[in-house]
């Protein structure tokens, strides 16, 4: 029996996961939210195989409450449904630890029980959409060898950067100003082909 709990704002969404969960005969569903606040306190007492989490909630984020209970609950798994697909929200799900991520709209039912299925056996569910934009970041030019395109500068700012410092605290540590940084990392974002930062620590991290 695959467990599962929801966190979602939208009630018509909302009703429609319970339904397709109640729908299958090795699924069963735990409990049910509409914030990431009321779900906490009762997913710590009563954990399940899957939380699906809505990104945008009253409140906390989903991608706080992900952060929240992935230690504390280290054999759950969390998968994303949301209607947002820029890879700036979809860096920073899979970062706090989501391990699927599915776009609201479209998707069937049929889906939403794969990608359960899924992720329950051992699979990272994403849509097709998804999948290619997190491709396409990790993507590598065939001749250039980027991590040498890098100059020490923006190497360092990189560094800092991914160990969560502010632009401004980089710009102190480094001893330049807020504008220098900013340009570093307009050079960085062009020379790793990437559109923001978490992008830019994701593949740093892997050059």
């Amino acid at each position: 029996m695959i467990t599962i709990s929801i966190v979602e704002d939208n009630e018509q969404f909302r009703s429609g996961l319970e339904a397709i969960i109640k729908g299958q005969s090795d699924f069963a569903l735990i409990a049910s939210f509409d914030s990431a606040e009321k779900a906490i306190p009762v997913l710590l007492q009563s954990p399940a195989d899957i939380v699906i989490s809505d990104i945008s909630l009253p409140g906390m984020r989903g991608t706080a409450l992900i952060v929240q209970l992935k230690d504390k609950m280290p054999q759950t798994q969390f998968m994303v449904c949301s209607i947002h697909d820029d890879n700036e929200t979809i860096f920073e799900a899979l970062t706090c630890g989501a391990s699927g991520y599915i776009l609201k709209d479209p998707v069937t039912g049929d889906e939403i029980v794969r990608a359960i299925r899924d992720l329950y056996n051992g699979g990272s569910p994403m849509s097709p959409y998804i999948a290619r934009r997190v491709i396409n970041s990790f993507q590598k030019p065939a001749i250039k060898d980027e991590h040498s395109l890098l100059s020490i500068r923006e190497k360092e700012v990189l560094e800092l950067l991914s160990q969560g410092l502010l632009y401004k605290e980089i710009a102190e540590q480094l001893g330049v100003t807020h504008e220098t940084v900013k340009k570093h990392l307009k050079n960085i974002y062009q020379k790793l082909h990437v559109q923001n930062k978490i992008e830019a620590i994701n593949k740093f991290k892997l050059l």
